[in-house]
Parts: structure tokens; sequence; C-alpha cells
């Protein structure tokens, strides 16, 4: 199984979609609120080079924004 990070915000509406996409098909992910936690908001930047979110770590593959034929190649879902 790989490994699923998401950096997201509570009202970001991509977010909620990738979510929605990783528990359609059954992804288990871990999420990190960029809002209320420092320490993730710079983690994120540091991969991303970028503020906005999404966010999404896959086995240290970055993608930002919420793309979802890339992440279902990434993810190897059909």
């Amino acid at each position: 199984m790989k490994n699923v990070k998401i950096y997201s915000t509570p009202t970001c509406v991509y977010c909620k979609m990738a979510k929605d996409f990783f528990q359609k098909n059954n992804i288990q992910y871990e999420e990190f609120n960029v809002a209320e936690d420092v320490k993730a908001r710079e983690e994120m930047v540091e991969k991303s080079h970028q503020l906005g979110v999404p966010v999404i770590d896959i086995d240290g593959e970055i993608f930002v924004g919420f793309n979802r034929a890339e992440l279902a190649k990434a993810l190897n879902i059909n």
C-alpha cells in the first residue's frame, strides 16, 4: 500500500474532492490541516514550493491541486 499524505485546509473544495476520491477508492491517507498546523504548512511548502492546497504526497511524489487522472495513475487505480 502506498503512503499518502494530503495537506489541506477545511474550506478547500479541491481538498474535499481529493479526500472523497481517496475514500471512494479505499485509499488510506494521512491528513494535515495547514490552516492550523504550522509545522505541516512548513513541510508542505518545502515539498511543493507553494502555498496552495491541496498538496498530495504519494510515496514522495508531489501533486499540487486535484487531478483525478494523475492521482489514479499514481495509485494504480483504473
